[in-house]
């Protein structure tokens, strides 16, 4: 038994954030039924990589585990039937501007009438009232808004984002948390309710560290590289064979780490024996770091290190990571079997439970596959009513 069995989910939204949490909650156990436009779906269906059989790796990474229906929102038709599936959901999450659903009778006002337990999520780039309400955003408008492109990158480089889709990641997150409190909620009151999850808002929680030297100290936070900006030494550092190798050292970490670099005048050093002397020292101490680690190859060093439990870290490339012996041996990479493009590689949800199935990789649904089966088992259809709705293109 998986922890969220029993629990269905009426999944409106498309692209990544909310499908994100939606693939999570699948996996973890929810009924994820998935309404897509007739015809063309998901766009996310279409982009890049594609696979041979023409199916989006793109949109596997964030579907799988879905049962997927169409339904054309703009018929009164496909309305009701939406509005029917929702009355027999305990979730609704949809990512369309604000008012959208109110728009076509499937707002929250509207649907709770009829299932006042509903748990409705709306994941949107700016919430629900607030002046940029009406904005479209993206993963990097939030990331450039929020001030993380600000702090992304080297100091004497221009402002980057970051290697993976950040705001889009962690805003599926929130969405995640967003849909399991309102059901808790819900299990301890009896009502249901509306979360408004804000994209933006996602990503200003996320300058928590930048935001307190800003309280702190008024100091508006600058690129840093990879260095930290409150702790000497942490940042990378390059070794003898041109591999990257990080270090993120306190206190405790810094005698030991002279040691095995041979810095024995540093190590010495009263000066720098805390934090706050090797921050008034900082290139003073990375200087020196930097010319011991180019004099060593990485695997070495980063052993010699490890044996005296200073926390280092090789900077790994994509494939690097993946084929670590850790992830490996943890199983995070995982298959499923889909009917087109056969067995087929998939980051595993990174939860393990005790007492629970642990959730496993399923597979992503071809557009539609689930209509007949979704309308016949929650809004009792039968089949000739549903061909009747496929010549009328509602499906």
């Amino acid at each position: 038994m998986k922890p969220l069995s029993g629990i269905t989910i009426l999944d409106f939204s498309r692209v990544l954030a909310a499908p994100l949490a939606t693939q999570t909650l699948a996996e973890l156990g929810a009924t994820v039924v998935k309404v897509e436009r007739p015809g063309r779906g998901d766009e996310s269906r279409g982009w890049e990589p594609r696979l041979p059989a023409g199916e989006s790796a793109y949109f596997f990474a964030f579907n799988r585990g879905k049962r997927s229906i169409t339904l054309d929102l703009k018929t009164a038709r496909g309305r009701e039937l939406a509005a029917g599936l929702a009355a027999k959901a305990d979730v609704l999450v949809e990512n369309f501007l604000p008012g959208t659903l109110d728009k076509l009778g499937l707002g929250y006002e509207t649907l709770s009438a009829v299932n006042p337990g509903l748990v409705y999520v709306s994941n949107t780039g700016f919430g629900q009232d607030g002046p940029y309400r009406d904005r479209k955003g993206y993963d990097t408008i939030f990331q450039a808004l929020s001030g993380i492109m600000h702090l992304t990158g080297h100091p004497d480089a221009p402002p980057a984002k970051a290697g993976v889709p950040v705001s889009d990641l962690a805003s599926g997150l929130w969405t995640t948390i967003a849909v399991l409190t309102g059901l808790l909620g819900r299990a301890n009151s009896g009502k249901g309710t509306q979360l408004d999850v804000a994209m933006m808002d996602v990503q200003v929680s996320l300058l928590a560290l930048a935001a307190a030297r800003l309280f702190a100290y008024q100091e508006d936070p600058v690129r840093q590289g990879t260095q930290h900006p409150g702790r000497v030494p942490s940042a990378a550092f390059q070794c003898r064979d041109g591999h990257w190798l990080h270090l993120s050292a306190s206190d405790q970490h810094w005698v030991p780490l002279c040691e095995v670099l041979g810095l024995t005048e540093l190590g010495a050093d009263p000066e720098l024996a805390d934090n706050r002397g090797r921050l008034a020292e900082r290139e003073r101490v990375l200087g020196a770091l930097r010319a011991a680690f180019a004099q060593r190859p990485r695997p070495e060093l980063a052993a010699a290190l490890r044996a005296r439990e200073v926390p280092v870290g090789e900077v790994n490339s994509v494939r690097e990571a993946l084929e670590d012996p850790n992830t490996v041996a943890r199983g995070m990479v995982g298959h499923f079997e889909h009917p087109a493009e056969g067995r087929f590689p998939a980051l595993r949800t990174p939860l393990r439970l005790t007492g629970f199935t642990d959730p496993e990789p399923g597979t992503p649904p071809g557009l539609g596959a689930d209509t007949e089966s979704v309308l016949a088992e929650y809004l009792g259809l039968a089949e000739t009513e549903i061909a009747a709705l496929r010549r009328e293109e509602v499906i």
